[in-house]
């Protein structure tokens, strides 16, 4: 059964690394950076020297074309993204955008056609940490966001996606057809590696709901203003996200509950905060838990508010619904990872991915692989390279067996391929 070079991808992984690189081993390369399009650069080089073309978007989702049998026939369709967090790791999102790449190597390799022209795709602001919300590449490609409205949208300092974007959008239309999309990802958790397994076949994506809380009190001097009289946004927000732990708690063992933002507008040593903002992140496998989840949060601020006598506004940030993939494009991730003789599992994903949008576009499916201690969004995230290569071993059979590049026959063991 045709496989990938797993040096020629660990060195590739390796290469980009380099690009956006941080004192201590991460990446830092967010969305329409000059790091970010420079990773993009040597992408672009890699895949010209592939024989691929490539062309972008009007909000610059990047696609490198291997053409088929059937120049009309849509594509089957690989990807993720090359843009990190401020503090990110190696291989969150770029491993996915280069096994595709190693996937088009290993066909070139092998000489093999397949029926279906073949894409990769890098999707545009994935990780959100430049402009919310995320994934708006794919969002935006698959009209979740109109497009007007993505580029409008500003990052911390302004500066807006069209002005970030200028002279690298281009013509390919949004929305094309896609035959297929699959999509590899480290997992970003530690369910694989404490199950000593290499693969993860994704059957869908949780629920996640994003809440923007706002609490209202009264500023007051620190020094003169009894503690009986105090309407202290900060002290009633702690007791908000200590009860938010509960909750979770409540909901468990699915149920996520993450105050991952705060802030203290005007805030000053020897003053009582007056108003203080946090972030809200849900996360359910099932729709009817997410919404209980949130109607419980909602609920249960509002009440803590009242008892103080302050004020709470909650904002519905961003909402998406419990996703299942395709079941054909799973089945052809199944053959594969049978075929190859690897352990693994199936599974959920409980972050959100490109892949999540798409499924609602096209038929998709991810595949996971282990990360070291679980560890992502970090720059200590870590992964071992056969780990690596196995998941692209199955990407590239599952792949040909959706774009029609030869039939796979069950062969090796796990262990005569390690």
């Amino acid at each position: 059964m045709l496989t990938v070079n797993g040096q020629r991808l660990w060195n590739s992984l390796m290469d980009m690394a380099e690009v956006g690189a941080t004192a201590a081993g991460g990446n830092c390369r967010l969305a329409l950076s000059a790091e970010d399009f420079a990773g993009r650069a040597l992408f672009a080089d890699w895949c010209h020297q592939a024989g691929m073309s490539l062309d972008t978007d009007a909000i610059g989702n990047l696609f490198a074309r291997r053409a088929g049998r059937t120049p009309q026939a849509e594509p089957v369709v690989m990807g993720s993204h090359l843009d990190t967090q401020p503090a990110g790791g190696r291989f969150d999102g770029t491993y996915g955008v280069l096994a595709g790449l190693e996937v088009v190597r290993s066909l070139n390799d092998a000489g093999i056609t397949t029926d279906r022209p073949l894409e990769i795709a890098v999707w545009t602001n994935e990780e959100g940490a430049r402009f919310t919300p995320a994934m708006l590449g794919s969002a935006t490609f698959c009209g979740v966001v109109p497009l007007a409205d993505a580029l409008a949208i500003e990052d911390a300092q302004g500066i807006s996606v069209a002005t970030a974007l200028a002279g690298q959008a281009g013509n390919l239309p949004l929305g094309r057809r896609f035959a297929a999309y699959f999509e590899a990802h480290i997992e970003q958790g530690p369910i694989l590696e404490q199950a000593g397994l290499p693969i993860g076949v994704v059957t869908g994506g949780q629920a996640i709901c994003w809440l923007d809380v706002l609490v209202s009190g009264r500023p007051a001097h620190a020094g003169t203003t009894p503690m009986r009289l105090r309407r202290d946004a900060l002290f009633a927000a702690s007791t908000m996200i200590s009860q938010l732990e509960q909750l979770a708690n409540a909901f468990g063992p699915h149920g996520l509950v993450t105050v991952g933002q705060l802030l203290i507008p005007g805030a000053s040593r020897n003053t009582v905060p007056g108003q203080v903002r946090f972030t809200v992140d849900l996360r359910h496998p099932q729709d009817a838990q997410i919404h209980a989840m949130e109607e419980s949060t909602r609920r249960v601020l509002q009440q803590l508010a009242a008892q103080r006598g302050l004020t709470v506004n909650i904002q519905q940030h961003w909402f998406s619904a419990a996703t299942p993939f395709d079941r054909d494009c799973i089945a052809a991730v199944r053959q594969a990872v049978t075929a190859l003789g690897y352990p693994h599992q199936e599974m959920v994903s409980g972050a959100g991915h490109d892949a999540i949008h798409l499924a609602r576009h096209c038929p998709s499916a991810m595949i996971f692989v282990p990360c070291v201690d679980g560890l992502s969004h970090n720059e200590a995230e870590d992964a071992l390279p056969d780990d690596l290569r196995m998941g692209a071993d199955v990407l590239l059979g599952a792949v040909l067996a959706q774009a029609g590049g030869q039939t796979i026959p069950t062969v090796s063991s796990w262990a005569s391929s390690t």
